[in-house]
């Protein structure tokens, strides 16, 4: 079964490649500049001449806040590209999976957000997203939405290795404390994305939104700092302090959920896993960027 995967080089695809498949899955996988995601034509023609039976879509643009000025680009990879992919998908008979994102959600929520709840991105990057899965859904049935946050790993630019680089130039850290949610583990996403779809290509079911991220108690943006550092103490030593800030004191171009917690209860019925505690995924990326 040939297997297609866009967006190598990011840290889901980067984790994908390395990833166990089923036996007997065949997997290509490509990004730039051996494909091009601002160009449709380009991504038919590879999907047209592979004749996949899966495409997992891990490709993204990912800086927040500048899609919030490069419009055009962010719309270009976020939007039209997943519609692009979808469309030839169902011409050659494919399945897919899309990986879209906690920002389709406003936030203002009280309380995990389920699948069903009415999207309301805060902006461009959000709203790119939520046009890609409307595209999906009414292109092709046979898709796997899978909507994530906070996502890292030991491989790629990240907040934990951010946090790591800058607590070694600062004694002091502010960091926003209202912003709440889940982190995620590139490695533990794209184990949850093969588990996933195994299941849907063979059962021909299952197919639909759901939501995915480490599972554990909620946290926010300082919250995850602070357990980075005191996780890394043994081998990273006395790391700076801390001090938690509220988000109107770090303004951003693009606005942030306040709330990002995402409800696992779908996922865990349909596809009978919890994934793992974000402590735990933390701890063992850390332990890879110590071998670094």
């Amino acid at each position: 079964m040939k297997i297609l995967v866009f967006g190598i080089h990011g840290q889901l695809g980067n984790a994908l490649t390395r990833a166990v498949w089923p036996e007997g899955w065949e997997v290509s996988a490509l990004d730039m500049p051996d494909v091009d995601f601002t160009d449709t034509a380009s991504l038919r023609q590879v999907i047209a001449s592979t004749k996949p039976a899966l495409i997992v879509n891990a490709a993204a643009y990912t800086a927040v806040d500048k899609a919030e000025s490069e419009t055009v680009l962010n719309w270009q990879i976020n939007a039209l590209a997943p519609a692009a992919i979808a469309e030839e998908a169902a011409k050659v008979g494919a399945a897919l999976v899309h990986v879209s994102t906690d920002y389709v959600y406003n936030g203002a929520k009280e309380g995990s957000w389920v699948e069903e709840d009415t999207v309301g991105p805060l902006g461009g990057y959000g709203s790119a997203k939520v046009a890609s899965e409307m595209a999906v859904r009414a292109l092709l049935p046979r898709h796997l939405i899978l909507r994530t946050s906070w996502v890292y790993a030991a491989h790629g630019n990240n907040f934990v290795k951010t946090m790591l680089r800058v607590g070694r130039e600062r004694d002091r850290l502010t960091v926003v404390d209202d912003q709440w949610g889940r982190p995620t583990e590139a490695t533990d996403l794209g184990d949850g994305i093969i588990q996933a779809a195994h299941q849907a290509v063979s059962r021909d079911a299952d197919w639909g939104t759901y939501n995915f991220s480490n599972s554990g108690a909620p946290t926010t943006w300082c919250g995850f700092a602070r357990a980075i550092f005191t996780e890394a103490a043994p081998w990273y030593g006395k790391g700076p302090e801390v001090v938690a800030i509220p988000t109107s004191d770090y303004p951003t171009p693009a606005r942030r959920p306040a709330n990002s917690v995402m409800s696992l209860d779908k996922w865990q019925k349909t596809f009978g896993h919890t994934p793992r505690a974000w402590p735990d995924s933390l701890s063992a990326v850390l332990s890879e960027l110590k071998k670094q």
